[in-house]
């Protein structure tokens, strides 16, 4: 089975010249100006691995969940509030919120753009081309007061389905900003390149599809090469679709709860506020010191 990455948003190959050099560990000593060795992470971790799950699928909480908890790691996972599934399993999606995982908004009806041979399987009534921003931003913001009755939280992240951003021609995510601790959308890099150039309401993702566990631990090694972080989205774990496999899955996990001093995993939730808080310090440093040096 061929084994690829590919963005749970617009699809990008990972390169595999770079994975090879990952998997060699000639990353170890990547240039100075690929590294952010300013950047605090918890505990002094390296990186910092987000393992995130799209659309409330029936094989997240019969594998992903299971495999998270018993390794004591925290997911997110993004509902599709509209899914069946939803409703069909909510003890179980309350009971993940209750052990630490993140329940993020995925919208109520998932509506991506329909432009494209790829997306033919878009619905007219659930075409993002057709739907205004006023529109998302209603029903997304719908969707935080349905996942507070889930799980009881305020605080929230979002994930922008099919990382469209554009609804009826316009960009409809600034209007959620107040709304959100942090957003995921758009392509871009597998691994956060620069935490101190990092848009908290555009962070790019890695999104493994066939992907073997290796691949996926060689994204994590880049990223403590660097030390930034890597936002995995899945989708199916051991069925469903855009999937990966179970045992995959399981050595990724395995890995990181081996190494949890090296690489610091949480909920996206966790991590982004972390990086927030980071980058204000950092910014009121910046400010502060021209006045330093003039007294």
């Amino acid at each position: 089975m061929r084994r690829s990455f590919v963005l749970a948003f617009p699809p990008r190959p990972l390169l595999a010249a770079a994975l090879t050099a990952v998997v060699a560990g000639s990353l170890a000593a990547a240039p100075a100006g690929a590294q952010d060795g300013a950047f605090r992470w918890p505990n002094g971790a390296r990186a910092a691995v987000s393992l995130a799950y799209d659309d409330a699928l029936d094989s997240q909480l019969d594998h992903a969940i299971p495999a998270l908890d018993r390794h004591g790691i925290r997911g997110t996972f993004y509902l599709q509030l509209s899914n069946p599934a939803v409703a069909r399993r909510m003890g179980e999606w309350r009971a993940a919120a209750r052990r630490g995982h993140e329940l993020g908004n995925h919208s109520l009806f998932h509506q991506c753009s329909g432009t494209g041979t790829d997306r033919a399987w878009v619905e007219a009534h659930r075409n993002l081309d057709t739907t205004t921003p006023e529109q998302m931003r209603d029903q997304v913001l719908l969707g935080n007061t349905m996942l507070e009755a889930i799980d009881g939280q305020r605080e929230r992240t979002y994930t922008a389905p099919c990382g469209d951003m554009l609804a009826a021609g316009r960009s409809y995510l600034p209007a959620l900003r107040d709304a959100f601790v942090a957003i995921k959308a758009g392509g871009g890099a597998d691994v956060v390149p620069s935490m101190a150039r990092l848009d908290p309401y555009a962070v790019a993702v890695a999104g493994p599809v066939n992907a073997s566990g290796q691949e996926m631990i060689a994204l994590v090694r880049q990223a403590a090469a660097r030390g930034t972080m890597v936002a995995f989205t899945f989708h199916g774990i051991g069925g469903d679709y855009l999937s990966v496999s179970a045992q995959a899955h399981e050595e990724l996990v395995r890995f990181l709860a081996q190494h949890r001093q090296e690489y610091w995993t949480d909920t996206f939730l966790n991590i982004m506020k972390h990086v927030r808080g980071e980058q204000a310090a950092s910014q009121a440093a910046s400010q502060a010191a021209p006045k330093s040096a003039s007294q």
